[in-house]
Parts: C-alpha cells; structure tokens; sequence
C-alpha cells in the first residue's frame, strides 16, 4: 500500500553551476536560475500536504569559493529575501534558517531576521534555508551547549538521551525528514543533516537543480511511497 505524502522534504539543490557552464554563462546566472526553480517548486510544493522543505542554500564548506561567487551568492540571496519580505502580505509562507548566520553580513542578518519575525504566525509550508550550514558543525555546536549545561548543572550527563540531543540542534522545531533529494547527479550527502537523515529515505537524480521541476518532485515522492519503512525492525511478525 502506498503511504502518504513526506511532512517534510529536503533537498540538496546542487548543478547551478553546470547548469551554467553548459550554457556559456556566469555560475551567477546558474545561481539565479537555482532560485528562480526553487520559487516554481514552492508555489506548487505549498497547494499539497507537504509541511516542511530544508533546502541546502549554502554549506561551511562553501566558502572555499572563489571570492566573486561567493559575493554573487550573498547579493543573490539578499535580493531574494527581499522579494520574500515584499511578497508576506499576500504569502502564506513561513521561513527560517538553519545554520550559523552569524558570520553573514549584518544587513542580511537583519533582512533574515525581519523575514522570520514577519513569517513566524503563518501556517503554510514551512521553508527552512541552510545558510553557513554543515551536519558536523551543528553536532559540534550541539555537543558544545550540552556541555556547558551539563558544566552548569542544568542538565545531568547521565540523562542525555537521542531525544535530549536533538533539541540542541538547528532544526529542533520540527521533525526530522522523511525524504531527503538531490540533484545533479551526485551521489553522495555532503554533510546535510547527517544526524536527523539517519532513518530518511534518499531519492538522486542526473536533473541539474536550475532543471528541476514540481513533477521531478512527484516523481522522487512517488519512488519514497513505494518504499519500505521499517526503522531496523520487520514489516511482518513471522521472520
């Protein structure tokens, strides 16, 4: 029998720069072109079932970028959430970050912390973007607060459960997801949400991010539907 729809999906959107250097283009426009597809996919992905998209934006290890796509990628970015503060009045859409953001610029930290506080009471699809964000980061940032409580006697060593660990992590909020996508071709995780991708399924497409579209998406949904679930344990009591 074929399950429900994912609460929530994520997605790491990779090939901008393919997408471009195939074209003849700047990576810049590649990137624009990866914004203007996530755009697309939100406005469809928001008339379904479907609660929760994280989309890997911009990793720690990103940085490792040449100087001028880096400053490319944060101007792109803050035109985009400018035009996503501009479009709340008549969005349902709520959005946050996952990450440390503390290193962004100030204007754009600003800018996202404007668009969380503007976002936070709609009830539409929630869009979660990994800014500065890496799997390993976060469990070091994670263990580092669960020390200093455990320093300052707020919790007991002897009490950190799975449970407990994961409400000291970004995505603390919401469930962990369901179906975890990427594109291009690549075939791997790139240090996405490698503690809450534990029990996810995963869904890899040759499809450049740019190229990726709502009925690529069903297409990954229909593939995790058909898909056995069963967290270590059996489906039937007999084996």
């Amino acid at each position: 029998m074929e399950r429900a729809l994912p609460k929530h999906i994520a997605i790491i959107m990779d090939g901008n720069g393919r997408w471009a250097k195939k074209r003849f283009l700047p990576k810049k426009i590649g990137h624009k072109a990866g914004a203007d597809a996530l755009k697309k996919l939100l406005e469809k992905v928001e008339k379904t079932d479907i609660e929760h998209i994280t989309v890997y934006a911009f990793s720690t290890e990103n940085w490792k970028r040449e100087r001028q796509e880096i400053d490319d990628l944060m101007n792109l970015l803050k035109d985009y959430i400018g035009q996503y503060i501009k479009d709340n009045e008549t969005s349902n859409l709520k959005i946050d970050t996952i990450g440390d953001i503390s290193v962004l610029t100030e204007d754009l930290q600003k800018d996202l912390a404007y668009l969380k506080e503007i976002s936070k009471e709609k009830t539409g699809l929630s869009l979660h973007i990994a800014l500065n964000y890496g799997g390993r980061d976060e469990i070091v940032r994670a263990v580092k607060n669960i020390a200093n409580d455990v320093k300052t006697n707020n919790i007991c060593a002897d009490n950190i459960t799975e449970e407990l660990f994961s409400s000291y992590l970004d995505t603390k909020e919401y469930n962990d997801p369901e179906l975890v996508i990427r594109t291009s071709g690549e075939l791997r995780t790139s240090n996405f949400l490698i503690w809450q991708s534990a029990y996810s399924e995963f869904y890899f497409t040759d499809k450049l991010w740019p190229d990726f579209t709502f009925e690529d998406l069903q297409q990954a949904i229909y593939s995790y539907q058909k898909r056995e679930r069963r967290f270590g344990g059996r489906l039937d009591s007999q084996c």
